[in-house]
């Protein structure tokens, strides 16, 4: 990936959905327990990305780095729409 382009513009649905819960818990982690502090924040964040990817090999499911990557980009794609439509 070039240094412009987004990670999450790269990732399919099953991939973007775990982030998107692994986020959300996370921000419910560091209110629900007044976490303070970028380095107890980063750790709050490592101990629930850890506990999401263990649920994710104990419900058989397949790990994020073994989730097949999209051909295109979500920017990709709305381009090529955007040409399609004359919008360019």
């Amino acid at each position: 990936m070039k240094k412009s382009q987004k990670i999450l513009d790269h990732m399919g649905s099953t991939e973007l959905v775990a982030n998107l819960f692994r986020a959300t818990q996370t921000d419910e982690k560091l209110r629900r327990e007044n976490i303070a502090g970028k380095d107890m924040a980063n750790k709050a964040h490592y101990e629930v990305g850890a506990k999401v990817r263990q649920t994710i090999k104990e419900l058989g499911g397949t790990m994020p780095e073994n989730l097949p990557t999209p051909d295109k980009s979500i920017r990709q794609i709305e381009r090529e729409q955007k040409k399609q439509l004359g919008q360019d």
